[in-house]
């Protein structure tokens, strides 16, 4: 043998697997500025964002009030008995000892839901709605007038 084939150093980086056949390292599917470049999580964020901002025009006092979106709801800790009603949507957190009131907006149970982005929105602003009235001590159509319309 004339070229003896010598291991590689562990130490050094070897090639890299994904420049196959020279033709350089694979980018991004879309740039970023295209919808396409958006998860689920930040489309799902825009939603209640664009729900709360429609209500916010009518109830100032919202903001003192933060909206999370969270993917699923807290299981049921330990000790706790075991519940067998629906899967929540939305929860709220009532202001107290100088903290801010919380209303959180559940996505996976309300992607599973829906079929299609329009009625995800339209389900989004609904458990904003329902969530905000209870956290005001109101009911859904006064915080929304439109609610239920459909």
């Amino acid at each position: 043998m004339d070229n003896p084939v010598t291991p590689r150093d562990a130490g050094r980086p070897g090639p890299r697997r994904r420049d196959r056949h020279g033709r350089g390292m694979r980018g991004p599917v879309a740039p970023p500025q295209v919808p396409l470049a958006a998860s689920r999580g930040e489309v799902f964020a825009d939603l209640v964002q664009d729900s709360v901002e429609r209500l916010e025009r009518r109830w100032p006092q919202l903001a003192d009030i933060d909206f999370l979106v969270l993917d699923v709801p807290r299981t049921a800790a330990a000790g706790e008995a075991w519940n067998d009603e629906a899967v929540p949507l939305g929860g709220t957190v009532p202001s107290r000892d100088g903290r801010r009131g919380r209303v959180v907006v559940y996505r996976r149970p309300v992607e599973i839901r829906t079929k299609g982005r329009d009625e995800r929105a339209a389900l989004v602003h609904e458990v904003v709605v329902e969530q905000v009235a209870e956290l005001l001590g109101l009911t859904p159509e006064t915080v929304d007038p439109r609610y239920g319309e459909d």
